[in-house]
C-alpha cells in the first residue's frame, strides 16, 4: 500500500524501537535510534520526487518505507529506505532505470556516529581494527557494546563500501566496475543493536533471510557431524605418498582408525589427488590440469578407492591451469569455470566417486572469475547449484569477506576455512574472530588441520562448533585425546554455536588495550540451564582474567570448572572470580547452580561437557532429569558436578554404578550405562535423603 505525498516537505516511517526514517525533499535523509540517540544521515544528490510511504511484507517481515525517485546527471533513478516493523533494520534499495555511470551511490552516509571499529581483510578473513576493507562488513561500536553493521545486502562479489576523503561513507558497487546497467538494483543493510555478538547475530540472521539459505545445522554434512582425516598443507600426507602407494597409506590410517575403536567420518584429498600444471602430473603445484584422479595414484579410479575404504570423501579444488584442456571444452573467466556444464560434470563425477563434500580453494587468490557483474555470480552460483542437486555441501578455503557474504545465496554452503594452514595457537585470536563473521551469517568455522595429540587445539576446534580434521603420521592417532572430543562412532561432542570473542574483547581490541583473549559457546537446554564454554589466552604480558557469571546469562550462583586443572570454584550470586592464566592458556565450564542447588557439568570425558550429542536432554525441577546417549559399543560414561551435599544418581533407564561425592572438593561422579539396545539412559539426580533411625 503506497500513501502519495507529491507535494511534501518532508516524510517519516518508524518501524522496531521506534527507529525511524526521515526524507526531504531537497534529497536528505536521515535514521534516528533513539535507545542509543544515534543519528544517520546523507542526501542523495539531487531534489527527490513522487515520494510515497509504502508498506507490506519482503522475507524479513512488515515494513515500513520511503519510496522516492531521484536523477544524477542522466541516471534516473528509484530509491527506497525501508525500516521493520519487529527487525532492527534498515535496507536501503537503488535500481538504474536507464544505463549510468557508476557513480553517486545511495546511501552515502555523511553522518554517523565516530566511534570504534572493525572490518574482515582478505583471505581467511582476518579481523582489522583499523583500515576498513571495502568488501567486508563494516562493524562500529561503542564503549557499552551499542553495535551498528553496516553491508551490502546485495552484489557481494561486486560491492564497495569506501570511507571517502569527507568521512563520508558511501555503499555501492566497486568503482571498477564503469557502468551500470539499466534495471540494476543494489541493496545495503544496516542493522542495529546492543551487544557485539547479538548484533552480528541479528545482523547474519537477516542476510541468510534476505538470500534464502536454509542455515545448516552443526551436523549437517558428514564432515561437521563426524571427525574428518586431512591430507593438506599442514597434515603429514601433503604431497607425500608416506610409503609406496597413497592409497595403501590412506587405507593404513582408515585401519588405524579402526583399530582404535574410532569411526573416521570422512577422508579430504588435497590438491595432490589430480593432475596439475603444463606437465599433467599430479605433484606439480600449478592449476588444474584435469580434475580427475591421477592416474599414477589411483588405479583404476577414485570411485573404486573410495568403495574399498568404506569412508566418505571431501575432495580439495584448486584453478583450471592456463594450458588445461578444460580452457577450450567450456566456458571460462579468469582462471575458473563459468560454463554450467562444467559444474554438471564436475559434480557427476564427484557424485560417483562417493564425495560429499566439495572443498574450492583458493578462491582469495588464483580461483577467481573475471570482475564484472555476471562472472563472479556464475562462477559460484553454478557450483553451487551443481552440487546441491547431487547432494554435496561445499566448503570454501581461502576465501575474502565477499565470498563469506555471497555464501548467504547457497544453502549446501556449510563450511569456511577461518584460519591459514594448520591450525596452531597462533591462529586462534584471528580463527575466534573470523568464527563469529563465519557464524553470523549460516556458515560453520573449520580450524584446518593439526595431530590429534594437541589437546589445546583440540579444544578451540571442538568449540568452534565446525569440523574437526587431523593429520597425523600412521601410528600416531591419540585414541585416548580423540575421545575427549568425539563418541567411538566418530560423532563430534559439540556446543550449540561456535565460540566467539566476548564483547568485552572486541572492545578492548579496538582500543589497543592488552587483556587475554576470552570466547565463549555454550549448550543451552531452556528454562536457564545453559553451560558455557570458556576458552582464554594471553596475548601479551596481561594473564588475568575475571568470569561474571552474569556476563554469561547467569543471574543466580554458578560453579566455575577448571577443565584443565580440575577444579572448581563457587561463584556467589552477583559475585565474579579472578582467574590467573598460569601457562597463558585456560579452559572452563560454567554451569548455573540450579534449583536443586546442584550444577551438572555432565560427561567428564569430553571438552564440551553437555553436548547435545551426549547429554541431548537435561531439566532441574528441584531434581535433575537427563538423558545420556551412548555410541554403539559404548558400555558407560561418568557424570558429575557440583554439589554442596551427597547426592542420590538413580536410573529411570538403563543402570548406574558407583556414586562418589567427595566432601572436600563437593564434586560428585556416577557412572552411568545404557539401558540394553537403547543406546540412551535415563538418569536423575537430587540430594540424597537419608532415611531416620
Amino acid at each position: 500500500m503506497a500513501l502519495s505525498a507529491p507535494a511534501f516537505g518532508q516524510l517519516t516511517v518508524s518501524g522496531y524501537n521506534q527507529v525511524s526514517a526521515t526524507l526531504a525533499t531537497n534529497g536528505a535523509w536521515s535514521i534516528f535510534v533513539p535507545g542509543s540517540g544515534w543519528r544517520f544521515g546523507g542526501r542523495v544528490g539531487s531534489t527527490v520526487s513522487a515520494a510515497t510511504v509504502n508498506t507490506g511484507v519482503d522475507n524479513l517481515g512488515d515494513y515500513r518505507e520511503l519510496a522516492f525517485l531521484y536523477s544524477i546527471s542522466t541516471s534516473s533513478r528509484e530509491a527506497s529506505i525501508r525500516v521493520y516493523a519487529n527487525l532492527p533494520v534498515v535496507l536501503f534499495s537503488v535500481t538504474y532505470d536507464t544505463a549510468s555511470p557508476n557513480i553517486s551511490p545511495f546511501p552515502a552516509i555523511a553522518t554517523y556516529p565516530a566511534i570504534q571499529h572493525l572490518s574482515f581483510n582478505g583471505e581467511f578473513s582476518a579481523p582489522e581494527f583499523t583500515a576498513m576493507l571495502p568488501d567486508s562488513p563494516w562493524v562500529y561500536f561503542d564503549s557499552a557494546a551499542n553495535t551498528f553493521i553496516l553491508s551490502p545486502a546485495s552484489n557481494f562479489m561486486t560491492s564497495a563500501t569506501k570511507l571517502q576523503a569527507d568521512n563520508s561513507i558511501s555503499a555501492g558497487v566497486s568503482s571498477r566496475i564503469a557502468t551500470l546497467p539499466a534495471g540494476f538494483t543494489h541493496r545495503t543493510i544496516l542493522t542495529l543493536g546492543q551487544g557485539i555478538n547479538q548484533t552480528f547475530v541479528n545482523w547474519g540472521q537477516a542476510l541468510t533471510t534476505l538470500g534464502g539459505k536454509q542455515r545448516p545445522s552443526n551436523e549437517a554434512d558428514l564432515l561437521l557431524k563426524k571427525i574428518s582425516y586431512w591430507t593438506d598443507n599442514g597434515a603429514t600426507y601433503y604431497y607425500n605418498p608416506g610409503g609406496p602407494s597413497y592409497t595403501g597409506t590412506l587405507e593404513s590410517i582408515k585401519a588405524e582408525f579402526d583399530a582404535k575403536g574410532i569411526q573416521l567420518g570422512t577422508l579430504q584429498l588435497d590438491s595432490w589427488w589430480y593432475p596439475k600444471g603444463p606437465d599433467d602430473i599430479w605433484s606439480d603445484h600449478a592449476g588444474i590440469w584435469t580434475y580427475t584422479a591421477a592416474p599414477d595414484l589411483f588405479q583404476p579410479d577414485l570411485r573404486t578407492f573410495q568403495s574399498n575404504l568404506g569412508v566418505p570423501l571431501v575432495t580439495h579444488a584448486r584453478w583450471i591451469d592456463v594450458n588445461s584442456p578444460y580452457r577450450t571444452q567450456y566456458a571460462m573467466s579468469g582462471n575458473v569455470a563459468v560454463d554450467p556444464q562444467y559444474w554438471e560434470d564436475i559434480a557427476t563425477y564427484l557424485q560417483s566417486s562417493g564425495v560429499t563434500t566439495y572443498e574450492q580453494d583458493w578462491l582469495g587468490d588464483n580461483a577467481h572469475a573475471d570482475f564484472n557483474l555476471a562472472d563472479p555470480y556464475a562462477f559460484l552460483g553454478n557450483m553451487a547449484a551443481s552440487m546441491a542437486a547431487r547432494g554435496i555441501t561445499m566448503q570454501y578455503c581461502m576465501a575474502t569477506p565477499a565470498h563469506f557474504l555471497q555464501s548467504t545465496k547457497y544453502s549446501n554452503a556449510t563450511t569456511v576455512r577461518a584460519s591459514g594452514d594448520g591450525f596452531s595457537p597462533s591462529n586462534w585470536n584471528n580463527f575466534l574472530y573470523s568464527s563469529r563473521f563465519a557464524s553470523s551469517i549460516g556458515l560453520w568455522p573449520f580450524s584446518d588441520v593439526f595431530m590429534s595429540s594437541q589437546t589445546n587445539n583440540l579444544i578451540a576446534a571442538a568449540l568452534s562448533a565446525g569440523p574437526i580434521g587431523v593429520g597425523d603420521p600412521m601410528g600416531s592417532l591419540s585414541r585416548d585425546n580423540l575421545l575427549k572430543a568425539v563418541r567411538s562412532d566418530g560423532v563430534i561432542v559439540k556446543p550449540d554455536v561456535s565460540a566467539t570473542p566476548l564483547d568485552s574483547v572486541f572492545i578492548n581490541d579496538a582500543f589497543g588495550i592488552d587483556v587475554p583473549m576470552v570466547a565463549s559457546t555454550y549448550s543451552d537446554f531452556g528454562n536457564g540451564l545453559r553451560a558455557n564454554y570458556i576458552f582464554a589466552f594471553t596475548r601479551a604480558a596481561n594473564n588475568t582474567i575475571t568470569i561474571d557469571p552474569a556476563v554469561y546469562g547467569i543471574s543466580g550462583a554458578a560453579w566455575l570448572y577448571d577443565w584443565i586443572g580440575g577444579a572448581g570454584h563457587l561463584i556467589d550470586t552477583g559475585s565474579a572470580y579472578t582467574v590467573n592464566l598460569a601457562n597463558g592458556f585456560g579452559y572452563f565450564v560454567l554451569t548455573p547452580v540450579g534449583k536443586s542447588g546442584i550444577a551438572l557439568l555432565g560427561d567428564k570425558g569430553h571438552i564440551v561437557t553437555l553436548g547435545k550429542k551426549r547429554i541431548p536432554a537435561v531439566s532441574d525441577t528441584g531434581r535433575i532429569d537427563l538423558t545420556v546417549s551412548f555410541a554403539p559399543g559404548e558400555t558407560e560414561r561418568t557424570l558429575f558436578g557440583y554439589s554442596p551435599f551427597p547426592v542420590d544418581v538413580r536410573p529411570v533407564a538403563g543402570r548406574t554404578g558407583k556414586v562418589v561425592w567427595d566432601p572436600a572438593t563437593e564434586f560428585f561422579t556416577a557412572t552411568v550405562m545404557p539401558a540394553g539396545s537403547t543406546g540412551a539412559a535415563q538418569i536423575r539426580i537430587l540430594k540424597q535423603h537419608r532415611p531416620h533411625h
